[in-house]
């Protein structure tokens, strides 16, 4: 039964999205990496009709050498999957993001995992569906619980070989209080009620700060592999808070600080910082729970794809770097 009841709230979360979606205006033409640009300037992504930086990014700058995209792998987070269908529809984690990156030239396939297993378990499914894709190299951009999964299977499970580059969006290297709350606080009863009827949730136990205080101190970076991430939350008043997501954004608020209605802002930093961006947990993959969201999700993995392709810079690993503490 409890199977059901989340299967029946994800989807419920996806229809809402659909709803506000399609009462939005239709978006313009997609953003384009800048072909040519003078030596030294940040390329530009170029939305719709007017060049000009993107609504609620602000991208750190960073080398100006850049090579060609190479094939990059979606990882999606926690609960969820490359793609479902139901009845007259077909919904991917990464609303639109694959199709419009490879209207740019690059190839982008979305990888399916446990949905609920813990951090080994789905790296080694992530192995295995990247082996499956027989790509020499490859880039990572994963979601969330995702990163956790690519950081092990680089430094555990030999992906490193086949990996330029790891850019984690929106992912907790340092926990979230709300897993603590599952885990040991007032919220434990559901883990406790789904483990009993056979639905463990084995990834909560390595999403508490504590657990991940321990991931930090035995995972570590894999040289050759360029370390970077997307920092994004809810710092702006104006911006809307998703209904699934009020609650958790509050107490997260008021006991860490800014952040995604999921995970704390000050929780995302790893390696390099790419770019700061204001958007929920769900905009961070395309998906908009609010009215009148203009986050453009297309536009960020547009840009980092061109970003890719930078040689790395030192930093400190896990921590913010100099562009990006303000």
């Amino acid at each position: 039964m409890l199977t059901y009841v989340v299967i029946a709230l994800i989807a419920l979360l996806f229809v809402t999205a659909i709803i506000v979606v399609r009462r939005r205006p239709a978006p313009g033409p997609g953003p384009a990496i800048e072909a040519g640009r003078e030596p030294g300037i940040e390329p530009r992504i170029e939305l719709g009709l007017e060049p000009g930086p993107m609504e609620g990014v602000v991208p750190i700058p960073g080398p100006a050498e850049r090579g060609p995209p190479l094939p990059v792998i979606l990882v999606h987070g926690l609960f969820g999957f490359d793609r479902i269908g139901v009845p007259g529809a077909r919904f991917d984690y990464f609303r639109g993001i694959a199709k419009h990156l490879e209207t740019l030239g690059c190839h982008a396939h979305a990888v399916k995992l446990p949905m609920a297993s813990s951090v080994p378990a789905r790296a080694a499914k992530l192995v295995e569906a990247i082996e499956a894709q027989n790509h020499d190299r490859i880039d990572l951009i994963a979601h969330s619980l995702g990163g956790l999964d690519a950081r092990y299977a680089l430094a555990r499970l030999g992906l490193a070989s086949r990996v330029r580059s790891l850019v984690t969006i929106g992912t907790p290297h340092r926990g979230s209080p709300i897993a603590d709350l599952m885990l040991t606080g007032v919220l434990d009863w559901p883990r406790r009620l789904a483990k009993a009827v056979g639905m463990p949730l084995d990834a909560l136990e390595w999403l508490s700060t504590a657990s991940l205080a321990k991931f930090n101190a035995e995972i570590h970076d894999v040289p050759g592999v360029r370390y970077a991430c997307v920092v994004g939350g809810i710092r702006e008043a104006k911006t809307a808070v998703p209904l699934p997501l009020i609650a958790a954004h509050a107490y997260m608020k008021k006991v860490a600080g800014a952040n995604d209605g999921l995970v704390p802002i000050t929780s995302q930093y790893w390696g390099e910082t790419l770019a700061e961006i204001e958007a929920d947990h769900f905009a961070q993959v395309g998906w908009r729970f609010t009215m009148g969201g203009t986050f453009d999700a297309a536009g960020l993995y547009a840009f980092l794809v061109a970003r890719l392709g930078d040689a790395p810079v030192a930093t400190i690993t896990g921590e913010p770097n100099a562009a990006s503490a303000r």
